[in-house]
């Protein structure tokens, strides 16, 4: 049998929040005090800066953004500016890459195959681009001026890396508002048409089986047994569980 992964539902987090968690989550795994663990959650609407960042992919500036009721939050992860909200739902995988061969390029190849095979349950299909970050649906590259349709953007990956332990992760649109992603360079791509789970139905769709999907998809990608957890059976600090709901 495989090795477990503890997968972990956790609501609506802030951001700055959700970081701090998996910051904490992070060093036990480093210390073998957890297991492999997957967090799953949404964010309240907030723009997140990678490390690639520049501030020419929040054209608007950040004080208009704020007033629109989305949060700016820069963060530790690879990429660059994508948005998050309610709807969309956001896995945070943290995971000892040593099983890997410490290739964090195969576990980033692994997690589009997650994105693509989950899709693929709920009849959209989805590939990678070459050249480009996330996860898209069929189509021609963006500005390729071929004449055909274009892909859309629906997952969006980014990974940050400590001694081995991963964090942050995947994000895919299920039934978030689209709007606040053309306020933005999103991923530093121009032209780039953001698309969702349910605009490629055609009607809202239900987020929490959809998690359930990615869950069971991670488990047989990473070959690791997904075991729903509850926070409180996380054999960690009380403050380790504090945002973690």
């Amino acid at each position: 049998m495989s090795a477990k992964v503890l997968v972990v539902s956790c609501g609506v987090v802030p951001y700055e929040e959700a970081g701090a968690v998996q910051r904490r989550l992070g060093a036990a795994r480093q210390r073998d005090e957890v297991p492999d663990l997957l967090l799953l959650l949404q964010h309240p609407p907030v723009y997140t800066r990678g490390r690639r960042s520049t501030p020419d992919e929040l054209p608007m500036g950040v004080e208009w953004y704020e007033m629109q009721g989305v949060e700016v939050c820069d963060t530790d992860r690879g990429g660059r500016v994508t948005y998050h909200g309610p709807g969309q739902l956001v896995a945070y995988p943290i995971v000892s890459l040593k099983p890997y061969g410490d290739d964090i390029h195969e576990y980033v190849r692994r997690l589009e195959r997650v994105a693509i095979s989950s899709l693929a349950d709920w009849a959209v299909e989805a590939g990678t681009i070459e050249g480009l970050t996330g996860v898209w649906t069929a189509g021609e590259a963006p500005g390729s001026g071929a004449g055909r349709a274009e892909a859309g953007k629906i997952g969006s990956i980014g990974v940050h890396v400590s001694r081995a332990v991963t964090t942050h992760g995947l994000a895919i649109n299920v039934n978030n508002d689209l709007q606040p992603f053309e306020w933005i360079v999103p991923c530093g791509i121009e032209s780039c048409r953001v698309t969702s789970l349910s605009r490629e139905r055609g009607a809202e769709q239900d987020l929490d089986a959809f998690a359930t999907v990615v869950a069971d998809r991670f488990g047989e990608t990473y070959d690791r047994t997904p075991v729903a957890t509850d926070p409180a059976a996380l054999e960690i600090a009380p403050a380790t569980l504090s945002a973690v709901r």
